[in-house]
């Protein structure tokens, strides 16, 4: 049978080392006294873990029968009994109370303090006041575990919404709330800019009818009736592979081919046409189409203007590694290439965030804010940009597959532009705090530096790309 006990009164000293073997035997004495007070059942005294310095720490705990018998305790005789302390001890040690609602006794004893599973702390209740983790240890169900991973999402009152609706509409606010102290209420602010990243790169970028193809292909079989579409298929096949032929790539027996056009002797001596066949046949096992041979790929990689570059790479790409790369980037059209230069975006965005916060530094000298603040308003104002770009891809497809005019996907559209270099604006004028007119012309040095750093950036990604194919 359990019997309810009144609060439990707590006070933690820290003492400096030097004098806790003192303040040992006056905590002892001064329980004793404690214990006649009126209304005072119980007391203990327990050795918690050292400060960050190093100083030792003292838990008593004081379980009055009552919360009438604590307010007259804290109104009367508390002052008289703290006082000792002071006197003895001076300012060579801290204090801090607390009133706990948590103690009972089960089979008339007292119940052992649970501690939590993660730090250790004592747990004054359902979650541990140290680590904030649940003190339940018990095994979770799959509906439980389903619930914590997607709570914050279907709770309105979560911590994603309570960030998501002033990051898009409240230009700042959450910078300055952070740099205020005002933390616990929002997401911390780089898991809210790579949860953003993550999903627009997911919207962006990955369509379920390309890369699931096989689901969605509704193209009807082709004919087999003469004059139908598989024979203009394989007309245009066979006229290809006699090109190949008649330019030297492949051997009649290689394509399939029979008969020839008369006029083959006309393109190119028969001994030349064989010893090009013997050649390819030599070196593949079968169909061999080198990019190196074809004249329009030698064209388009032939030339290339370098002067244009800055030196660090015009130094780095000189024109045999040019015409290496631009032949593996016209091989497939480029495919491999931009799967490459995908990739590598999120990694060039991010090393964009320190860059923009150098600039910022440089433009609030005398703000007397440390380079990491300025760090928060980047990734802020970025977490910012993949929110609204996700929204606005979202809208789009939603007005194509309702089929309604595209204009309006344009008006969003052109919305969105402008609104991105308005939020940024206000974003300054309310973390840095500065007039219009000079937080206008940090504005617009910002905003060069922006598109320049871009630029850069997206230059030595795709150039890293092309180098990584």
């Amino acid at each position: 049978m359990a019997d309810s006990f009144g609060p439990v009164y707590e006070v933690t000293h820290t003492v400096d080392r030097e004098i806790i073997a003192a303040f040992d035997d006056w905590l002892g004495q001064h329980v004793e006294a404690m214990l006649d007070v009126s209304g005072i059942s119980r007391a203990a005294i327990y050795t918690a873990d050292d400060d960050g310095d190093g100083r030792p720490r003292r838990v008593s705990q004081y379980h009055f029968d009552s919360d009438a018998d604590l307010e007259n305790y804290l109104a009367g005789p508390a002052q008289v009994m703290r006082q000792s302390a002071v006197d003895l001890f001076s300012e060579r040690f801290d204090v801090s109370r607390r009133v706990l609602h948590e103690s009972e006794v089960v089979d008339g004893s007292l119940k052992s303090a649970a501690l939590c599973l993660n730090c250790g702390a004592t747990l004054s209740g359902q979650y541990c006041g140290n680590c904030g983790q649940r003190a339940s240890s018990r095994l979770i169900s799959i509906w439980q575990l389903l619930r914590e991973a997607f709570g914050d999402l279907l709770e309105l009152d979560s911590r994603l919404w309570r960030t998501l609706i002033p990051l898009a509409v409240r230009p700042g606010i959450l910078t300055r709330d952070y740099l205020q102290g005002r933390r616990a209420r929002f997401m911390p602010p780089f898991r809210t800019y790579l949860v953003l990243s993550i999903v627009f790169f997911l919207v962006a970028f990955f369509d379920p009818r390309e890369n699931f193809s096989i689901f969605f292909d509704d193209n009807p079989v082709a004919s087999e009736e003469p004059g139908g579409d598989t024979d203009n298929s394989r007309n245009i096949r066979d006229e290809v592979l006699r090109e190949f032929v008649e330019e030297g790539v492949l051997s009649a027996d290689q394509a399939g081919i029979e008969t020839l056009p008369a006029d083959v002797d006309s393109i190119g001596s028969a001994p030349a046409q064989a010893e090009n066949a013997d050649e390819n046949e030599e070196n593949s096992d079968g169909v061999n189409i080198r990019i190196n041979g074809n004249p329009a790929t030698a064209d388009k990689c032939a030339d290339f203007d370098r002067e244009d570059m800055p030196p660090w790479l015009e130094s780095r790409l000189t024109p045999d590694r040019l015409k290496v790369m631009c032949e593996r980037i016209v091989a497939d059209d480029g495919k491999a290439w931009g799967s490459k230069l995908l990739e590598n975006v999120p990694a060039a965005l991010i090393a964009l965030l320190p860059l923009m916060a150098i600039v910022l530094k440089a433009l609030y000298p005398l703000s007397k804010r440390y380079y990491v603040e300025h760090v928060l308003f980047v990734v802020h104002f970025h977490a910012f940009i993949f929110l609204v770009l996700t929204l606005q891809i979202l809208f789009s497809r939603f007005v194509s597959l309702l089929t309604l005019p595209e204009m309006i996907s344009g008006i969003t559209t052109a919305a969105v532009s402008t609104y991105i270099p308005v939020y940024l604006f206000k974003s300054m004028r309310r973390v840095y705090g500065q007039g219009g007119f000079t937080t206008t012309a940090k504005f617009l040095v910002l905003l060069f530096a922006y598109l320049m750093g871009l630029a850069t950036t997206l230059m030595v990604t795709a150039t890293i790309a092309a180098f990584s194919i």
